[in-house]
């Protein structure tokens, strides 16, 4: 039978469908799903370090991304770039102008400059050094000859440029002497890369024939943001002059010293994490032993951090040494999780014998993070200027140790983790061990085991359950080691990851925060990624940025949105969707390609279908609040009745934020903002109907109080 309505009728019931008070046609497709929550029944503590960040040297993170330093090859000893692949040459020397032509020499980021009538040239100088460990090669400038007016001098590009920005002071430092009658002044000086615009110098009135540390202050006017900019050091008499450890730093993040980038600190503050992953992934092996994480080395005066290969083609400064680390937890009132460098590279040499001299090595590492200032390295670490202490809860032993070995050798880990951890016990009986593989560990347990996971869509909702039926006790009854989620992501290659790949990360961490009792910590990797030409080894990463902005990803937003309402105990939750799961489509690319040492632990999960709506939820004691988080995995809108069991009061409004977007959508530089949570509240109850919009993650705050 058809039923027709009047005009007015029929603007009623669209007034009623809109207001919500009546279902809309789409809603009567199924009954409502359900979403019961025994708020009277709380599990499992949630532990406070659940939430935070892994970090390592990989697509510029550091150098050319959180680091605040702007000089690429500050002391001369960088490779020449490898193909391709850039390696950050940043703007292109033949931008100067037509009068300034920079000479073709063999040092990466460095060239000569010389106006119209001026003749000079540079080179790299060892006989010259300020000290004899680190600063051992210097940039010689030979000055031949100036014209009236003119100059001769050498300019840095910087990591693809120099970030100007309007009204904002420059502290640059470097060392100098003079030589062959060359006394000064030198114009130190930011400038575009035609060098027809100077956008802040200062002036050095006299130069040494003795190596002296010279700084000035460069100030900006009101000028329009650019990285179209070099750094250039110049003079105007006849002579040679030699330059090392070339330092330019824009303002620092709480202004510290050496310290870091103010916008990408921010957007990492914004996500309150509670620990940080240091120093992170293969950055700890080293691609061979003489560049892997030598810590002694990364402390001290930057004059005496002598710099290494990192594993991804380009040579770290050090100057985000381990204080620096520390110093970055502190800044974001975070923990350190400490990884140690466990006797093994990545080339697979793994060094028999000497397991005792690097379990003791990882020792002191501990003791220069947590030992009171009468301890040798407690006192080290107050000498480079941090007297008190830091917290240290758990310490790692290397990084992807699988059973197997890399590359088909003989692993050795089963032989080496004991010996760290009965030397670390030894000293720190309090201290959590955690192993870098699950079943490979010798004879004595760990106290966490680190598990990886790279994934595509639909093992990313798969794993959504990994751990609901793992085993909380061995076969005697006792309790197993607790899981560190250690690496994560749900990979679609893109530079950073598509609203589809963070919908797919909500599901994830869904079953990690239902299964707290188990998982005491997860953080996602990679964690940053430098945007500019050849600054990227590895796709999909949580934050971008180029040399004057960064941004959050989509998934960025989910992990913030997460990290900020954890709750402090699980709530019991039961789902039934009200679309019911349906075969899934098939696997997207491998996402197994992990870099080396990978491989292990990329779940794929459950062959069971994915579902299609993940929820979990949790008590905040604080406030009294239940949190809810509800991700609807489909574009189809789901009604669900939420039924709030026990609690002994409901507010009447409860507080949303929502996550939305097409699932291709990427934030970026240009559209920041593309995908981000918006905020609202609505009305709410005990048990009330809720319609779940199509591919979204919702978060429900509900007041008890």
């Amino acid at each position: 039978m058809n039923t027709h309505y009047g005009p007015f009728a029929s603007k009623i019931i669209s007034w009623l469908a809109a207001a919500g008070l009546i279902m809309t046609s789409h809603a009567f497709a199924a009954d409502p799903g359900k979403i019961v929550v025994q708020v009277d029944k709380p599990g499992a503590k949630i532990s406070p370090m659940l939430d935070g960040l892994m970090t390592e040297e990989i697509n510029y993170s550091y150098d050319g991304g959180l680091y605040g330093e702007l000089i690429q090859n500050r002391i001369f000893k960088n490779p020449p770039p490898r193909g391709n692949r850039g390696r950050g040459r940043g703007p292109a020397a033949t931008n100067a102008a037509p009068t300034e032509v920079p000479a073709p020499v063999p040092i990466p980021h460095w060239f000569l400059i010389n106006s119209d009538g001026c003749q000079g040239d540079i080179s790299l100088d060892t006989n010259n050094p300020v000290n004899t460990v680190v600063l051992t090669t210097s940039l010689k400038l030979d000055i031949a000859s100036v014209a009236p007016g003119g100059r001769v001098g050498v300019a840095n590009d910087g990591y693809w440029g120099i970030p100007v920005r309007p009204n904002t002071s420059y502290q640059a430092s470097f060392y100098a002497k003079g030589s062959d009658g060359f006394n000064g002044p030198l114009t130190v000086s930011i400038e575009s890369n035609d060098g027809k615009t100077t956008l802040a110098s200062a002036i050095v009135p006299a130069v040494t024939d003795k190596w002296q540390k010279l700084s000035v202050t460069l100030k900006t006017a009101e000028v329009e943001p650019t990285a179209a900019t070099r750094f250039v050091i110049s003079g105007a008499s006849k002579g040679t002059l030699n330059f090392n450890l070339v330092s330019l730093f824009p303002p620092t993040y709480k202004e510290r010293v050496n310290g870091n980038r103010i916008d990408i600190m921010q957007l990492l503050a914004d996500m309150k994490p509670a620990f940080l992953r240091l120093p992170g992934g293969n950055y700890v092996e080293g691609s061979d032993y003489a560049n892997r994480w030598d810590w002694p080395r990364t402390i001290g005066p930057l004059e005496e951090r002598p710099t290494h290969m990192s594993p991804w083609g380009y040579r770290s400064t050090d100057g985000m040494g381990l204080l620096e680390y520390l110093e970055w937890c502190e800044d974001l009132n975070m923990e350190p999780v400490l990884a140690v460098f466990a006797a093994y590279t990545l080339n697979g040499q793994s060094y028999t014998g000497e397991y005792a001299r690097f379990a003791q090595e990882a020792v002191d590492e501990i003791e220069y993070v947590m030992g009171d200032v009468n301890t040798k390295w407690g006192a080290q670490r107050a000498k480079d200027g941090h007297p008190a202490p830091f917290k240290l809860t758990y310490v790692e032993i290397g990084n992807e140790d699988p059973a197997g070995g890399r590359g088909g050798r003989t692993a050795t880990y089963a032989e080496r983790f004991p010996i760290f951890y009965l030397t670390i016990k030894a000293k720190y009986p309090n201290l959590q061990i955690i192993s870098t593989t699950r079943n490979n560990f010798g004879s004595y347990t760990p106290d966490v085991i680190d598990e990886h996971y790279y994934m595509d869509f639909n093992s990313a909702l798969n794993n959504a359950h990994l751990y609901d039926n793992r085993p909380r006790t061995n076969q005697a009854g006792q309790p197993v080691p607790r899981i560190f989620v250690g690496e994560w992501a749900t990979r679609d290659n893109n530079s950073t990851p598509s609203f589809h790949a963070a919908l797919t990360d909500a599901a994830f961490l869904t079953g990690l925060e239902r299964n707290a009792d188990l998982v005491v910590m997860s953080c996602y990797a990679p964690l940053f990624v430098n945007l500019n030409p050849g600054g990227q080894q590895w796709a999909t990463d949580l934050i971008g940025y180029n040399t004057l902005t960064a941004f959050g990803s989509p998934s960025y937003y989910v992990q913030k949105m997460f990290y900020n309402n954890k709750g402090d105990a699980v709530l019991p939750i039961s789902l039934t969707p009200q679309i019911a799961p349906t075969a899934p489509p098939p696997p997207t690319a491998a996402t197994n390609n992990a870099p080396a040492g990978g491989g292990r632990g990329r779940g794929r999960g459950p062959s069971t279908p994915p579902q299609t709506m993940f929820a979990s939820s949790s008590f905040d004691e604080a406030t009294g609040d239940v949190i809810l988080k509800v991700i609807n995995a489909v574009e189809t809108p789901q009604q669900v009745e939420i039924s709030l069991e026990g609690a002994p009061a409901i507010g009447k409004t409860a507080r949303m934020e929502v996550l939305t977007g097409g699932l291709t959508d990427v934030n970026s530089i240009a559209e920041p903002m593309k995908v981000a949570p918006k905020g609202s509240t609505i009305d709410a109850s005990a048990k009330f109907i809720r319609e779940f919009p199509g591919n979204t993650v919702t978060v429900l705050r509900f007041s008890t109080k």
